[in-house]
């Protein structure tokens, strides 16, 4: 019989494919890359057309060595790599390593570990596609260049280690945007209404909330919230309107490999990371008790919301079977605007079989697989129910003029809701209102309670806002987005405090440097372009040595002129007037990785240091000792007292020396303002002048 041998990329898959093809195919796993670019330089040669330099990867010998001999003695060779751009160029590399005869070479792809899925991949085999390859190559070529040209620039300027990368400084780029307009958000007075009415003899009242007048009215002092309690005094309120319509709520999309990985930080706390690493698992394959090792969700790297007929129709017959036929969506939803990119051919993140639930398979998983699989099982079982249904009730009260509103929603029939709720989506108000309430009835007032309330800023960036982000701006693609975080997380660019991203004192330094040295780099338009000229590389419609031509030539034009205007930046180690106790010199401020610190200049023979606690010529409104840049345990800068611990002073806003006129309180700097620290004192100046903004 004629023997087959098929090349997979990891070796968790080899078992579970071996059994549905049987002992006639030998599986092996390439362990991914087997060739790439060397460490020790650029390995672009940019003088003869940017043809790139691949080498063996080190201790990838053995494995190549094992797939040769294998290769020599099969009939057919099926390259089984993953059925993305990354795939597609390790079964290239692949072949080219093994030197494969071309006419046994076979390309199959199947998106997910299933029996049929693989037979039917090895029915139809196709040529390597060297359009995705060479997508894959010009990214690989443009992320070296940039990384090579720029990261030892950095290390010039600012110290060994670091690294800039195509995608990673726009993300750090976009995380520090963020942090500007949160320092210079100045909060805004506001106050609401709420008002308890009665309708006839009934003892639980509505709570209406204030709207305005004919239009809406933002209420933004103490004062002209009194005005109108005033005017409400005694007031009768009217129904007006009242106004009743069924409302449907579609079920949610099935997940891509962005969604996913923003739900399951939502919904699970999980990061990019971890997200990627179970679902991984999952699709290679776990050791269901009883069954054998089976895949159980598709291919986990997709941008598109698309189903397969054959899984629209499994899902219909499992939910009409377990839910009932009312529950099961009839036609597939178009997606409407799901943008054709390069995961597009795949079909949406989904369980391969509907009817092993999570439940089912729970004993064989671990807690975080069962509820990442949980997660995607619910969320594809919904995406193919129907809606649910609700009764709206919306009432308009009138009372001296001002109106008042009463919005509530009663659910008719709970659709996709009765198997998943999406972690960020408001709870709806499920309650009726008590007793006939009918146009022209007056209700009885109640308490009223009034709030003062400050506009909040922007949000930090989580992992999951920050991938959502990238996803709307077209930065990176689903297989970059972990990675990427992962980066600037472990350079301590950015530190992550209770799910949000703050950027450090290096993270700052470092994304200064990018915007001023490399505009274009960290440019969040050309970046997303770029992601489009590797579609259309992929396509066939761009030739990828044109885009590396146009390329290069601007990064080194822009890294020669960083090298000498960058000089200006140099963080030179400052003499300090803090005297080392063991040699008696001035110590010198040096940076390392957690920022400044006080080091010794008689470095190797002296090796003392000590923190570094820069003044920033402000007194402490507490003790009056001096204020100081602190760190808090992850990197995130605050100011704090010299004095500390026995002085507890802390604020993340910088404080000015300048003392609130009204209150006598102290103040802190919002970027051209300065803002009383007391919320209810409320007092801005300008931060240069004496006048009231």
């Amino acid at each position: 019989m004629a023997k087959n041998l098929v090349i997979v990329e990891s070796p968790a898959k080899v078992k579970t494919i071996k059994k549905f093809l049987g002992s006639n195919y030998e599986v092996m796993a390439s362990g991914g890359h087997v060739r790439d670019l060397p460490k020790s330089q650029m390995g672009i040669d940019v003088e003869h057309g940017f043809e790139p330099k691949y080498i063996t990867i080190r201790g990838k010998g053995e494995t190549l060595s094992a797939l040769r001999k294998a290769e020599k003695k099969a009939d057919k060779v099926y390259l089984a790599t993953d059925p993305d751009r990354e795939g597609e160029a390790i079964s290239w590399h692949l072949s080219e390593a093994l030197k494969i005869d071309p006419k046994k070479q076979k390309r199959i792809t199947f998106n997910e570990i299933t029996k049929s899925a693989v037979k039917e991949s090895i029915k139809h085999p196709r040529a390597i596609d060297m359009d995705l390859v060479d997508a894959q190559q010009t990214r690989r070529i443009l992320d070296r260049m940039v990384g090579y040209k720029i990261s030892p620039l950095l290390w010039k300027k600012v110290k060994r280690g670091l690294s800039a990368g195509r995608v990673q400084s726009v993300a750090l780029r976009i995380i520090a945007d963020r942090e500007d307009e949160i320092t210079a958000f100045i909060p805004e007075e506001y106050w609401t209404l709420d008002i308890e009415l009665f309708v006839g003899e009934e003892k639980k009242p509505l709570t209406a909330k204030f709207f305005g007048t004919n239009k809406k009215l933002t209420v933004s002092s103490k004062e002209e919230m009194d005005a109108i309690l005033h005017a409400l005094d005694g007031a009768e309120y009217t129904v007006e309107e009242v106004k009743k319509s069924e409302r449907l709520k579609k079920p949610p999309l099935p997940f891509t490999t962005s969604t996913l990985q923003q739900e399951a930080a939502n919904a699970l706390n999980f990061s990019t990371q971890k997200t990627m690493r179970l679902a991984q698992q999952l699709y290679e394959g776990i050791d269901i008790k009883g069954s054998g090792t089976i895949g159980l969700i598709t291919y986990l790297r997709t941008d598109s919301t698309r189903i397969s007929d054959e899984a629209i129709t499994a899902a219909k017959e499992y939910i009409t079977a377990n839910y009932g036929a009312e529950y099961a969506a009839e036609a597939p939803d178009k997606p409407g605007n799901d943008r054709k990119k390069i995961q597009d051919a795949h079909e949406a993140i989904r369980p391969t079989d509907l009817s092993l639930t999570p439940v089912m398979v729970k004993d064989s998983l671990t807690r975080d697989q069962f509820r990442l699989y949980q997660l995607i099982w619910r969320r594809f079982t919904a995406c193919r129910m129907t809606p649910a249904r609700y009764e709206a009730t919306a009432i308009r009260i009138g009372a001296a003029g001002y109106r008042f509103t009463v919005s509530a929603s009663r659910l008719l029939f709970d659709g996709f809701r009765s198997v998943y709720t999406d972690s960020e989506e408001e709870q709806d108000e499920n309650h009726t209102i008590r007793g006939n309430i009918e146009k022209g009835m007056t209700l009885k007032a109640g308490e009223k309670t009034a709030r003062q309330h400050f506009t909040q800023p922007p949000a930090h960036y989580t992992e999951a806002s920050l991938v959502r982000a990238l996803e709307e701006k077209g930065i990176g693609r689903p297989s970059t987005y972990a990675p990427t975080i992962t980066t600037i997380i472990a350079r301590r660019y950015v530190t992550k405090e209770n799910k949000n991203l703050y950027v450090t004192e290096l993270g700052e330094i470092v994304n200064h440097i990018m915007k001023d040295a490399f505009p274009a780099i960290v440019d969040e338009n050309f970046t997303a372009n770029l992601e489009s000229l590797l579609d259309s590389i992929e396509e066939g419609k761009t030739n990828w040595k044109t885009v590396v031509e146009n390329f290069y030539p601007d990064l080194d034009e822009a890294v020669k002129a960083a090298e000498i205007n960058l000089e200006k930046v140099t963080i030179a180690d400052e003499v300090s007037d803090v005297v080392c106790e063991e040699c008696g010199r001035n110590m010198v401020i040096k940076y390392g990785p957690h920022g400044k610190f006080l080091a010794c200049p008689g470095f190797p023979e002296c090796r003392n240091t000590k923190p570094y606690l820069e003044k920033i010529g402000v007194p402490c409104p507490k003790c009056g000792k001096d204020l100081v840049i602190r760190k808090a345990k992850k990197g995130r800068r605050y100011f704090g007292c010299e004095s500390a611990p026995e002085c507890d002073f802390m604020s993340w806003a910088k404080p000015s020396s300048r003392r609130c006129p009204q209150c006598g309180g102290y103040m802190v700097e919002k970027g051209a303002r300065l803002v009383c620290e007391d919320k209810a004192c409320g007092y801005i100046c300008a931060n240069n002048a004496d006048e009231e903004s």
